[in-house]
């Protein structure tokens, strides 16, 4: 565990085992800073729990923003145009 989320450990308890060191994860992947994945191992959480936890506390399990589709939209077509 991060040492500094100790003293956070008590309030969030109710929310959770590791809830610190989830919703710190959660928290840069929102803001954009780290993956989906790093995000999940951050929070010592599977993919698939890590995306159950924030449906749980966030309605969503993951952020597909107009640039993130965009990027994707363009490696395919990028793909595509190469066969």
């Amino acid at each position: 565990m991060i040492p500094a989320l100790k003293n956070f450990e008590e309030i969030l308890e109710p929310l959770g085992s590791q809830s610190a060191q989830f919703f710190l994860a959660a928290s840069l992947y929102h803001s954009g800073k780290i993956s989906f994945q790093r995000a999940a191992e951050l929070a010592e959480l599977s993919f698939d729990e890590f995306k159950a936890r924030l449906k749980e506390h966030f309605n969503s399990g993951f952020i597909l923003t107009e640039k993130v589709v965009s990027g994707d939209c363009n490696a395919v077509d990028k793909l595509l145009s190469n066969q």
